[in-house]
């Protein structure tokens, strides 16, 4: 299927390799190419030699072209699967002639928008990606502003910051959170699990999201109160935004969620039933900091705004592979909050939102 361009689109074309199969070229806006040669270079640094597989979808056909023309400026070998060419939406399971190339590829680019129930399909992709250890890019919901903003920070300077951060949660028993809007919240660590620096530099060890900047673990235990005035994660994260004006409040107790309430009652309904699809859904399986500190606001996209300096948490799926938690669950759901307090043990280390560590 040929993708047409409106007159404000670039000139530039991906390449007519066999890597874009049946389809013709995409034409891209060239504002693109600072994220796109971000992730190819900076946080990838893909090789000539490699073989880069990129997954994308009808709606992200634009964004994959730019990361694609980058890779082909390489002379690297590459194939683009577009999801919905070879399966309907929403994805079961992820086609096998897709997970075919992944097991013959060093390097893979997911690029996509997310759609309902779908988690499965990635996990299996995951699963590939963690036990071949490919350097993956995981951008789902990436869009234009991401590109334009998240995608252009300065990953090396990202990464000096999260290393430092990531040492001294490492030697830490516990990390407490506040935030003026009502968050005050305690994660006691558990040294058996490991911290994982996901700062946009990907390496064999950890796929990574892009934009990257941030660290995270599986909690010993979480207790106290959040106020979700960011966003959440998933499909709800596209169904209801940016919720500073609506937002969620969670209570957990043993790294339980126990209460959710919201003057949005579809937003708690709807998050209340996500966190109660399996036996772990509601469990804390993550606590992260975000440390992307080029980024200066909430939008409205979990994918960015989870590396917003600050703490977010996830229910759910605890990434056990890289983690070492030993328990597992179908659902992985983000909540991200605003300007908070931080402290490691007794060291505070950001004061509304602005870290207090140099880079």
């Amino acid at each position: 299927m040929a993708i047409s361009a409106d007159a404000s689109k670039s000139s530039l074309r991906a390449s007519e390799s066999r890597g874009w199969g049946e389809r013709k070229p995409i034409a891209f806006d060239p504002e693109y190419s600072v994220g796109a040669r971000n992730a190819v270079n900076v946080c990838l640094r893909v090789r000539p030699e490699e073989k880069v597989c990129v997954i994308t979808d009808a709606i992200t056909l634009e964004i994959a072209a730019a990361i694609v023309s980058e890779i082909d400026s390489l002379g690297s070998p590459y194939n683009v699967w577009v999801l919905e060419d070879w399966a309907e939406r929403p994805l079961k399971d992820l086609p096998g002639e897709i997970l075919a190339d992944l097991e013959t590829s060093q390097v893979s680019i997911f690029a996509v928008q997310a759609q309902r129930n779908e988690l499965h399909s990635r996990m299996q992709m995951t699963d590939v990606v963690n036990r071949r250890k490919i350097r993956h890019a995981h951008m789902v919901n990436i869009n234009r502003q991401i590109m334009l903003e998240g995608m252009r920070a300065d990953f090396q300077k990202v990464d000096r910051l999260s290393a430092k951060v990531v040492a001294m949660v490492r030697k830490a028993q516990r990390v407490r959170a506040k935030t003026a809007a009502g968050t005050d919240l305690t994660a006691d660590l558990n040294h058996n699990y490991k911290w994982l620096k996901t700062s946009g530099i990907i390496t064999p060890e950890k796929w990574g999201n892009l934009p990257g900047g941030e660290i995270f673990t599986t909690p010993g235990e979480v207790n106290g109160t959040f106020v979700i005035d960011g966003v959440v994660g998933d499909y709800l994260c596209a169904k209801f935004g940016n919720l500073r004006q609506n937002p969620l409040t969670v209570r957990m107790k043993n790294n339980r969620l126990t209460e959710a309430h919201s003057e949005n009652r579809e937003l708690e309904e709807d998050f209340w039933k996500y966190t109660h699809t399996d036996e772990n859904s509601d469990r804390v399986g993550e606590f992260a900091i975000g440390t992307n500190i080029e980024l200066k606001e909430i939008i409205g996209q979990i994918l960015q705004d989870e590396k917003y300096p600050g703490v977010h948490i996830a229910f759910g799926n605890p990434y056990g592979a890289h983690t070492g938690a030993e328990w597992d669950s179908s659902t992985h759901i983000d909540v991200v909050g605003r300007k908070f307090n931080i402290w490691v043990d007794d060291q505070q280390i950001m004061q509304d939102g602005k870290f207090l560590v140099e880079a």
